[in-house]
């Protein structure tokens, strides 16, 4: 959702990313490290080479790339053997680390005595009755079509491990970045399965000339409540370099955010802010994932939670219509959602924001478009590698 800032990153004067040396030394967060465990990849990780021109989905005849074609393109893709093969060597398991400790997990062995003979009756073990579920999906606030009675997990899941889409982002008719969406593969976050998704922004064009950015931001959700435990920004900009770290204690509802940031201006700084949150909140950054996992029939509102920088806020969005849109990775059948978003400070919503998905089991998001203090941001589909099915 913060895809806005860069337009701001735009507006400004220099170009080259800023030198410091002592940038390894902000990115270390020892506070950070202490509250938040995060184990490498539970699924072997893919190879995930940089996305290439020739990966874009241009020619609807072209069934060579693993590029996904729009629904009514009629492309089909054909999986080589190789491909199987590696799929399957990414299901072994991740070997233990020495310096764990696992612990086998026995079941308990329960003897029943038979009856003697002057006890006719054998004693028959009682079970337990089954604890009560709920049947209310939380937090009503959010919609409960396509989840199971009183589940958090949608029934179809629009996340698969390796999944890209690629954006181009255009200010005032010209390219000014690209952007990319992954779901890399799931991680452990205190010991529990959590999904891992990545946005990467580079500017690109004339704009590097202006103002250079490459960033990243990853952030972690429960692979079964899916709120999230924590987010990492890693900033490298031609004013400033910055590592943010967040971490959601779903326990406590304490949120608690770390930023290190070096300017040419004011040196090195830090920041802490703690506060406390609402249960089931998104973060700022997960926000644009979990949108997905609704259904958006036409006319309807969905709402969801989300918290930041010490405000509590909802993220509403309506289904306005379905439409067919024309992008570089080809025709897709898409849902137009008008959204309203509250932001922060300079990036505070000035007009609306328009947001296209597909109509499709996955909800892709295919298109941004915002309005906003100094003109219109539109981020666009370029190119969709798909991911593997769960």
């Amino acid at each position: 959702m913060r895809l806005l800032v860069l337009v701001i990153f735009l507006t400004s004067c220099s170009s080259g990313i800023l030198k410091f040396k002592g940038d390894k030394s902000i990115a270390k967060n020892n506070d950070f490290e202490q509250k938040v465990l995060i184990k490498g990849d539970v699924v072997k990780p893919e190879d995930d080479p940089e996305l290439t021109p020739s990966e874009v989905a241009t020619d609807k005849k072209d069934k060579t790339t693993d590029t996904v074609k729009a629904p009514n393109s009629q492309v089909t893709k054909d999986t080589p053997k190789e491909a199987v093969d590696k799929s399957a060597s990414t299901a072994k398991a991740e070997p233990v680390s020495a310096k764990a400790v696992v612990k086998p997990i026995h079941q308990s062995k329960v003897k029943i005595k038979a009856a003697s003979a002057k006890n006719k009756k054998a004693v028959e073990p009682v079970a337990a009755p089954p604890a009560p579920v709920s049947t209310v999906r939380q937090p009503d606030v959010e919609d409960a079509e396509g989840f199971e009675a009183g589940s958090r997990r949608p029934k179809s899941d629009p996340f698969q491990v390796g999944e890209v889409v690629t954006h181009s982002v255009r200010y005032f008719a010209a390219e000014a970045g690209i952007v990319n969406f992954r779901v890399k593969p799931y991680v452990e976050v205190n010991s529990k399965r959590s999904y891992n998704f990545l946005i990467d922004l580079k500017t690109s064009g004339v704009f590097s000339k202006f103002y250079s950015v490459d960033d990243q931001v990853e952030t972690f959700l429960d692979y079964d409540d899916l709120v999230p435990y924590v987010f990492k920004l890693h900033l490298k900009e031609s004013k400033q370099l910055k590592e943010a770290q967040s971490f959601f204690d779903q326990k406590t509802l304490k949120a608690t955010y770390w930023e290190n940031k070096y300017t040419e201006k004011d040196g090195q700084e830090d920041k802490k802010l703690e506060w406390e949150i609402l249960p089931f909140s998104q973060n700022a950054f997960s926000g644009i994932f979990y949108m997905r996992i609704f259904k958006w029939d036409i006319g309807k509102t969905y709402s969801f939670r989300v918290s930041d920088d010490e405000k509590n806020i909802i993220f509403k969005g309506t289904a306005l219509k379905k439409e067919k849109i024309s992008t570089d990775a080809g025709e897709f059948n898409a849902i137009q959602i008008k959204a309203q978003i509250v932001s922060r400070g300079m990036l505070e919503q000035a007009g609306d924001i328009l947001i296209w998905i597909s109509d499709d089991e996955h909800k892709y998001i295919l298109r941004i478009e915002a309005k906003i203090k100094i003109g219109t941001l539109v981020s666009e589909v370029t190119s969709i590698r798909p991911g593997k099915a769960n």
